[in-house]
């Protein structure tokens, strides 16, 4: 089992920036890809970014160039740092962790979520 715990979320202005972590504990962090997803309300769960044991990483198109993902395996926490946010950036937040690959862009192939982090941008 991992358990994972976001933080970091909040009110921000457009164009403002925030950092969020997620912190995990159980079975050994390194042996697994950490993505980020969001979920706007209405919506379906969507990918934001993934992050490799190795530290390759990968976004999706809508952040690219303003979100960062990383990592810190001696203390098992990922980070997503988040920059020139939008309001279309507005949903809650969840990491999860996958066992299945490196480059892990679905949500079914994630085996352990956390329970959300709300990030809210005003216009």
């Amino acid at each position: 089992q991992v358990q994972l715990v976001e933080s970091g979320g909040g009110l921000v202005q457009a164009g403002g920036s925030l950092r969020l972590s997620c912190a995990a504990s159980g079975r050994t962090f390194s042996n697994y890809a950490m993505g980020w997803f969001r979920q706007a309300p209405g919506k379906e769960r969507e990918f934001v970014a993934v992050i490799a044991w190795s530290g390759n990483t990968y976004y999706a198109d809508s952040v690219k160039g303003r979100f960062t993902i990383s990592r810190d395996n001696a203390k098992n926490t990922v980070y997503l740092q988040m920059n020139s946010l939008k309001p279309e950036d507005t949903a809650v937040y969840y990491c999860a962790a996958s066992s299945r690959g490196a480059r892990v862009t679905v949500t079914s192939l994630y085996d352990y979520w956390g329970q959300g982090t709300q990030v809210t941008v005003s216009s």
